[in-house]
């Protein structure tokens, strides 16, 4: 599967559109990060749980996303893009989308 945050894919031609396909999970801070991020609050650096847990939704949103393009028959995303919002205090969404498509090589 091809996944592009552009229109198009360089060498390819999109012949059949078939629609927005997404993907997103909703994750909760976790106790011990929250400890951790606030020590290194105060002295700087990279807070690498959030970085982690960013990573983890990424990923399984993108697979989510990827699982409906799949079930539409697609063989590319194009114009993928993400989205984060906060839910509640402590719980934020990570969203992805993008369009399914058919693709074929040119020439």
């Amino acid at each position: 599967m091809i996944v592009t945050n552009t229109e198009t894919i360089s060498g390819y031609t999109i012949r059949q559109t078939l629609g927005i396909v997404q993907g997103n999970t909703v994750r909760a801070k976790h106790a011990g990060r929250d400890i951790a991020a606030s020590f290194k609050n105060l002295i700087g650096g990279e807070l690498k749980g959030y970085t982690e847990l960013l990573t983890e939704s990424r990923r399984e949103a993108m697979q989510r996303m990827l699982a409906q393009a799949q079930q539409l028959g697609a063989n590319a995303v194009v114009n993928v893009r993400f989205s984060t919002s906060s839910i509640t205090a402590g719980a934020s969404e990570l969203y992805v989308y993008g369009t399914a498509v058919i693709v074929s090589q040119q020439g």
